[in-house]
């Protein structure tokens, strides 16, 4: 009856009866199967217009596709193009969804379908059926999309198509909506999550992955159920002066009083406030994680504990990172680590660091590096306060909390390995950056003694002697951070004795000789390789060329070293090579005083600074300005220098490539910028080399336009015109 020459309404009713008989199980699709062309009858019947022989024929499919023998036969039949077709109709019965998506989820756990069904199209298709009206048809899509996150080749098309910030929608909707699609959303978005930079996404979608650590190791969490009110963040709540009530409820009701000052409280701490409510009672009752630990025997218990510390769910940010700070805060040490590990991977902005400081996440983070000593622990909680310290707001809370003096005295052991030196030194470079300290001065005023105080006892002379041992032997980043640190102690200890008792040259003659400056070969490869690690280089070259400006003006460490002789020449080499100009600084201000402690060097600086930074600067600033006013100075200050005879000013102008922007800056209305670079292109046209630059940059025209206009430049426009071979 299925055959093509019966009548269509036969036909219907054959594909009915069949799929109503495959519902009987794996015999009654055997026995399906036994008939050679059946599949292909029943694709052929997607293509039908009847609504009731479609829903028949999608769910037939179903029905066959549940079977892992039959899988690959029906992807084979053409069966994924007719029902991508099917659903691609746009008016389609709810039921004929239903059935086409459920075949799609049951085709689609073969590996092999998967690739297949992941095309942008579909994806768009399923992505829309996740907002239809009808609930089954919701978790089928969402099932299908969830087998084909199993599949890694599948995520770029994935992410590309949307998926992220409409499953984070269905996950932070109310809890009203299907537990089925809700899973599947989360199965999804977990997948999605393995890659770092998706996990980023789905993060900033406003969803945190959280860890299953069981639900037993709740069991250590004790509520301050009698103490006093307070922030998540430790802040105490403030008593009245009101007398007490009789029987208790002033301490009862408190927080219910709304006063005039309720906008005071900013949103991250009532997020906290909320977060933190919501877990703590949820812990209180028992009902946090519904998951105990099975206790099984033999080789299965460990394949069973490997595979919990491996779990993780998503929250939405309010309740995930209120979750974080209360595991954090429980006795199981493996729980607490990948607690911490989640911490350093959610802290992805400011505003994620922020509300991890609101939550109270750093003083349990600083109590676990000065109490835990296991490496499994520590690790992770590094970590965790590396990635909060990179917001200021949160460094500050760090160094309250007293973290400071355990990281150095971890700093000080040698056996630390180089990864944990590296992310040790990254949060004291962030909390002890002296361009902050000096910022925090001006705006903030002074820091106060006790903290003056603590931060000169903590770089004493052993922590310095340790930083020194490291900077000899690291890696330009790792070096960088080094010399930050101990740049600091010029901040704290002016007299810088500490810092000049140790072998500081050798520091400083690492940074500045790096075999990095010379150019590479000319393959691309090797050439984006350079490019990276010049990058890396000059930030190491700049804080090394910071640090030695400030050591200059120590008269004890001028006697004790030759700073001329030492540092003069890589100094210079530095300012005359390939390095980015906004690392060439500290370079130009390090050379300029040592020329003016050293009057009686043989080549004057102040022309090699001009040339090298001064110059490429204001060309820069000619370019990519998008302020007239700092293009118009720009010219005025390269003006200024050609016309006073700078020795191989027009050379260096015109190798940086100052031409161009010179005769765009022609086009301006602005007569004082107009007059500026018609003198600098004047003095540039007297070497003739320069004239193929200067007319392929287009300067004809413009200068003509200027002289038939009569502005009041065309004598000068004229003038160059005539030294132009046109």
């Amino acid at each position: 009856m299925l055959g093509l020459d019966n009548d269509p309404l036969d036909r219907e009713q054959a594909v009915e009866a069949l799929w109503k008989y495959s519902l009987g199980g794996k015999k009654c699709v055997d026995a399906i199967m036994r008939f050679h062309g059946c599949l292909n009858l029943v694709v052929a019947l997607l293509k039908s217009e009847s609504s009731s022989a479609c829903e028949a024929a999608s769910g037939l499919l179903r029905s066959i596709a549940s079977v892992n023998l039959y899988r690959e036969l029906v992807a084979e039949s053409g069966a994924l193009e007719e029902l991508t077709a099917l659903l691609s109709r746009p008016s389609l019965a709810t039921v004929v969804k239903e059935q086409g998506i459920c075949a799609l989820w049951n085709l689609t756990v073969d590996e092999g379908v998967r690739e297949k069904v992941a095309d942008f199209d579909v994806l768009k298709l399923l992505i829309g059926f996740l907002e239809d009206d009808d609930v089954n048809v919701k978790e089928a899509a969402g099932g299908v999309l969830a087998n084909l996150a199993l599949s890694r080749n599948n995520h770029k098309v994935m992410v590309e198509v949307g998926v992220i910030p409409k499953l984070t929608k269905l996950l932070k909707g109310d809890n009203k909506g299907s537990k089925v699609i809700r899973k599947e959303a989360r199965n999804v978005l977990l997948e999605l999550a393995k890659d770092e930079y998706y996990r980023i996404l789905v993060i900033e979608e406003g969803v945190v992955p959280i860890p299953i650590i069981g639900a037993d190791a709740y069991k250590s969490f004790r509520p301050d159920l009698y103490s006093w009110p307070s922030l998540p963040d430790g802040v105490k709540i403030e008593q009245t002066a009101k007398a007490p009530s009789r029987f208790g409820a002033s301490e009862l009701l408190l927080g219910l009083n709304v006063d005039e000052n309720v906008d005071e409280v900013d949103e991250a701490k009532m997020k906290a406030i909320v977060g933190r409510t919501n877990q703590q009672f949820l812990a209180r009752i028992g009902a946090i994680e519904f998951e105990k630990e099975i206790k099984s025997e033999g080789p299965e218990k460990s394949q069973h504990q490997e595979h919990q510390q491996q779990q993780l769910t998503l929250l939405p940010c309010v309740d995930g990172v209120a979750r974080l700070v209360l595991i954090l805060g429980l006795a199981d040490e493996v729980a607490v680590s990948r607690a911490a590990e989640s911490v350093a991977d959610a802290c992805i902005n400011e505003e994620m660091r922020v509300a991890f400081m609101e939550a109270g996440a750093v003083k349990p983070l600083v109590q676990l590096l000065a109490n835990n000593n296991r490496e499994g622990v520590k690790i992770p909680v590094i970590r965790a306060l590396k990635n909060l310290s990179l917001s200021r707001t949160v460094c500050k809370r760090i160094e309250a909390e007293g973290a400071v003096p355990f990281f150095i005295n971890l700093l000080k052991q040698p056996e630390i390995s180089l990864g944990i030196t590296e992310q040790i030194l990254d949060v004291l470079a962030h909390i002890l950056d002296p361009s902050k300290e000096m910022e925090s001065k001006f705006y903030e005023g002074p820091v106060n003694g006790s903290k003056a105080d603590s931060r000169k006892e903590a770089l004493d002379a052993a922590v310095i002697s340790r930083l020194v041992q490291i900077a000899k032997t690291a890696s330009p980043n790792l070096l960088r951070k080094a010399i930050s640190v101990i740049e600091f102690g010029t901040v704290i200890d002016p007299t810088m004795d500490t810092i000049i008792s140790e072998d500081i040259t050798a520091v400083l003659d690492v940074a500045l000789h790096q075999n990095v400056l010379d150019e590479p070969e000319d393959e691309a490869e090797e050439l984006e390789k350079h490019l990276l690690k010049l990058e890396e280089a000059g930030l190491t070259i700049s804080s090394a060329s910071r640090l030695l400006t400030k050591l200059l003006d120590s008269e004890s460490f001028r006697k004790t070293v030759d700073t001329t002789t030492r540092f003069e020449e890589p100094l210079r080499k530095i300012l005359r090579s390939n390095l980015p100009l906004h690392y060439k600084d500290w370079v130009a201000s390090c050379l300029v005083k040592l020329t003016s402690l050293s009057p009686s060097l043989s080549k004057p600086i102040s022309v090699e600074v001009t040339l090298y930074k001064t110059i490429p600067s204001l060309v820069e600033q000619m370019s990519f300005s998008s302020s007239p006013e700092a293009k118009e100075a720009a010219v005025l200050e390269l003006n200024k220098i050609v016309s006073e005879g700078v020795p191989e000013s027009t050379q260096a102008l015109a190798s940086h490539g100052g031409i161009e922007p010179l005769v765009k800056l022609l086009e301006e209305r602005n007569e004082r910028c107009v007059e500026a670079s018609l003198s600098v292109l004047y003095n540039l046209s007297m070497d003739s080399e320069n004239h193929p630059a200067i007319m392929r940059a287009g300067a004809v025209p413009v200068l003509r336009r200027i002289v038939m206009s009569q502005r009041p430049q065309w004598e000068k426009a004229l003038r160059l015109l005539r030294d132009l071979p046109v």
